[in-house]
């Protein structure tokens, strides 16, 4: 369990897009049309060079331990069993993030520090920043299946696959397996309370592997 206690970005930052021959840039027709925004970041915003200011909300893109298998392992594809690139916004301050456990002492790594950035990470970066960051490391014991997190003001469960449909699914079958403890119900009965509560969120599209979350507000069900 890593509890984001303090996340403080620097006053710079920066976004670049097209720098990426990959499916999407090629699919939007910007892949070698590389554009850079750079950022001058305060306690609530980010102004950029060409003048346009947005909110931050800072948070960390990889957030990781050491997987199963030994050997030499890239920080690029988020991961079901270990985490690591997973680029959701929602990991802001006062949030908790829950990762299997895999090896001994579990190895955590934490880096890639986000000033702010949309779902999805479209460009391939976000607000790209040095990151100042306060975790507290526990070990949790819960029959949560796989990467998951309670923030501020949702549980949120994940889904890492070279597939979207099969992310999808499994971001949706962990939040039902969660569903199903807090409420008591069956899977199917879980499925059915989920379609009016639960969002499906592209997490991110910039890692080779497509990220899904599942997002349960805390307050979408009242019992």
């Amino acid at each position: 369990a890593v509890t984001f206690t303090s996340l403080r970005p620097a006053d710079w930052g920066w976004t670049v897009a097209g720098h990426k021959d990959n499916t999407l840039t090629r699919r939007l027709g910007v892949a070698g049309d590389v554009s850079w925004l750079l950022w001058d970041i305060d306690s609530a915003t980010a102004k950029n060079n060409l003048g346009h200011t947005v909110r931050t909300a800072p948070f960390l893109g990889v957030v990781g331990v050491a997987p199963a298998e030994p050997g030499e392992h890239s920080t690029i594809p988020p991961r079901a069993r270990s985490g690591g690139n997973i680029d959701c916004r929602d990991l802001t301050a006062g949030s908790t993030l829950y990762l299997p456990v895999n090896v001994d002492e579990a190895l955590l790594y934490l880096g890639d520090g986000h000033a702010a950035q949309g779902d999805g990470e479209v460009a391939g970066t976000a607000i790209e920043c040095p990151m100042t960051t306060e975790v507290v490391v526990d070990v949790a014991d819960d029959d949560v299946p796989g990467v998951h997190a309670v923030t501020p003001t949702a549980r949120i469960t994940f889904g890492f696959n070279a597939d979207l449909n099969e992310a999808t699914v499994a971001a949706l079958d962990n939040m039902l397996v969660w569903m199903q403890g807090l409420y008591a119900l069956d899977k199917s009965t879980a499925l059915a309370l989920a379609s009016p509560t639960v969002d499906l969120r592209i997490t991110q599209v910039a890692n080779n592997t497509w990220g899904v979350h599942a997002v349960l507000p805390h307050d979408a069900i009242q019992s």
